[in-house]
């Protein structure tokens, strides 16, 4: 028998009200355009995005389908929301948040070190579309597969130091007020201050909980991915 997307969909949310004994979390619809109004967030393409210079900016970058093909986060909240967190944490310190998208890869190590290479700062934020965030620095290097390697308990940390100034991987434990956190760390980083990492929880059941439904929300990511296409500057508006 051949799986197709939408019997996939169907098999996944089963198993997820199964394990959890509630509704699971709808996935995010599809709308695959460029310019597109959802939950209240309108992002128009306005052109490459320029290299930045004013040292008081922070970059967010958004993986090629945010707010397009997919609008909501793994747990269901609204990518307006996330993206409006951010930035106001980032004016929270005083400094200004520019928003591009990256459509190169779906790898949010890259996503990120894209935003903190075209920042005047060199600090970015990157944000896939299930809420997998990194606050990245622009001389240090992407880690390929950031996401495989900080959730295998196979392999000790240690001896593969993340190359990124702080990293948010489980994306099913982050909420609007972390995103907040994020956005002013991020901020923070930009000024030359050492904040404290913002706190994340942990849950052990999370991985297994959301595997299934992560992988996939990735294989659509990855549909949008335009290898040849450089970042794109937005026009944010909500």
């Amino acid at each position: 028998m051949t799986l197709d997307e939408n019997m996939l969909r169907n098999v996944i949310e089963e198993v997820l009200r199964e394990m959890s004994g509630t509704p699971a979390t709808p996935l995010a619809s599809s709308v695959g355009k460029v310019n597109i109004a959802a939950d209240n967030l309108t992002l128009t393409e306005q052109g490459n995005a320029p290299q930045g210079k004013a040292p008081d900016e922070v970059v967010i970058a958004l993986a090629p389908a945010f707010g397009a093909a997919q609008t909501t986060t793994i747990i269901g909240i609204p990518h307006a929301q996330v993206l409006h967190e951010l930035i106001a944490g980032i004016e929270e310190e005083g400094l200004k948040a520019r928003v591009v998208k990256v459509y190169r890869t779906s790898d949010v190590a890259f996503v990120s070190h894209d935003a903190a290479k075209l920042s005047g700062s060199g600090i970015g934020i990157g944000i896939q579309s299930k809420g997998t965030t990194v606050i990245h620095q622009r001389d240090l290097f992407p880690l390929t597969n950031l996401e495989l390697f900080s959730q295998s308990p196979l392999i000790d940390l240690d001896l593969f130091p993340l190359t990124n100034l702080e990293l948010f991987s489980q994306s099913p434990l982050i909420d609007l007020d972390t995103y907040r956190q994020i956005g002013k760390n991020a901020a923070k980083y930009a000024k030359g201050e050492s904040p404290e990492p913002v706190p994340v929880r942990n849950d052990q059941m999370a991985r297994p909980k959301y595997q299934a439904i992560a992988a996939l929300l990735h294989i659509k990511e990855t549909e949008y991915v335009q290898a040849d296409k450089k970042p794109q500057a937005l026009k944010v508006e909500f």
